[in-house]
This record gives C-alpha cells, sequence and structure tokens, in this order.
C-alpha cells in the first residue's frame, strides 16, 4: 500500500483510469434529474455527498500522478473548485429539477482539499517510513 504513496508508483496507471472513471461518476450523478433522486432523511446528507465525491475525485488524482509540488497541488485544487463550480452551473441551467447550489460549489472545494491533505498527509508518512527503513 505505500507503494501508492510514493513517485515511483506502479500503481499509476491504474489510479489514473479510476480517477477517469469516478470523474465520470461524479458527472452521472451530478446530473440526474431531482425527480430521479431518492428521499433521503438524512440531515445535509447532499452536502456530505459532495464532500465525499471531491474529497475521492482530488485524492485518486493525486495517486495517478503522486507528488508533493505545490504547484501540481494548487492546479489540482484549481481543477477541483472548476469541476465542482461547472457542475453546479450545469445542475442550475440544463438539469430539470435541480438548482445551482454555490454551497455545494464551497463543499466541493473543501472536500477537494481534505482529499490533498490526506494524500500529502499519507505521501509524507510513506517517505518517513522509507527513510526509517534505510536507516
Amino acid at each position: 500500500m505505500s507503494k501508492l504513496f510514493s513517485q515511483d508508483s506502479p500503481y499509476k496507471n491504474r489510479a489514473r483510469w479510476l480517477a477517469i472513471a469516478w470523474t465520470l461518476l461524479i458527472f452521472i450523478l451530478c446530473f440526474l434529474p431531482g425527480q430521479e433522486l431518492p428521499d433521503v432523511d438524512i440531515p445535509f446528507i447532499d452536502k456530505w455527498a459532495h464532500l465525499v465525491l471531491f474529497g475521492i475525485f482530488s485524492f485518486l488524482w493525486l495517486c495517478s500522478t503522486p507528488t508533493r509540488n505545490a504547484y501540481f497541488l494548487c492546479s489540482l485544487f484549481t481543477i477541483t473548485v472548476f469541476v465542482g463550480w461547472l457542475v453546479e452551473y450545469i445542475q442550475g441551467h440544463y438539469v430539470s429539477g435541480r438548482t445551482q447550489d454555490n454551497m455545494d460549489t464551497l463543499v466541493d472545494s473543501v472536500g477537494g482539499l481534505i482529499g490533498i491533505l490526506v494524500f500529502v498527509m499519507l505521501f509524507y508518512a510513506n517517505e518517513r517510513k522509507q527513510a526509517a527503513q534505510k536507516r
């Protein structure tokens, strides 16, 4: 598992395909018409769903390109924010029964940031573990 968080990870190609599939899943789920969504009685379930979807989104894309390069991390965060906004814009303008919710965009951004932070922490922990094994 620790190889997943190293730059020479043999799982990068698999992670890339999984990230692509996850991105498509986000678009599919977010573009379902409002009347097709199940009625769930959990407070803020919509926000939790967005947090998880976009946290995993950024995490998987980092697994496909394992790095702690600040430019790449900022670029991925910017892409996450843009994709979250794009989903909400399309929902509000082109999907029946759905509205654009700027709070969802904010939650998407927070989820993406959490995914990036979790990856960076695991990447750092993996580096420390490898350094300790070399001693």
